[in-house]
């Protein structure tokens, strides 16, 4: 997911560019992709320590009503 969003730091305002948007447009659409993606990252990686330490926690196991359904 954050590959995409990577590379869509990097199409996106090279599609704006390409249609004739100015070039400080397209560069603060750049930098507010570059920091929404920023942000994301690191809130994904902090959920998945989290998660990992919860599950330490619990020993690796899940009750019965905890388990996410599909």
């Amino acid at each position: 997911m954050i590959r995409w969003a990577a590379f869509s730091c990097v199409l996106v305002p090279v599609v704006l560019l390409w249609y004739g948007t100015s070039l400080a447009g397209t560069a603060g659409t750049a930098l507010g992709l570059t920091a929404v993606t920023a942000v994301r990252r690191l809130l994904l990686r902090r959920s998945e320590r989290c998660a990992a330490r919860c599950a330490a926690q619990r020993g690796g196991r899940h009750t019965r009503g905890q388990t996410p359904v599909d």
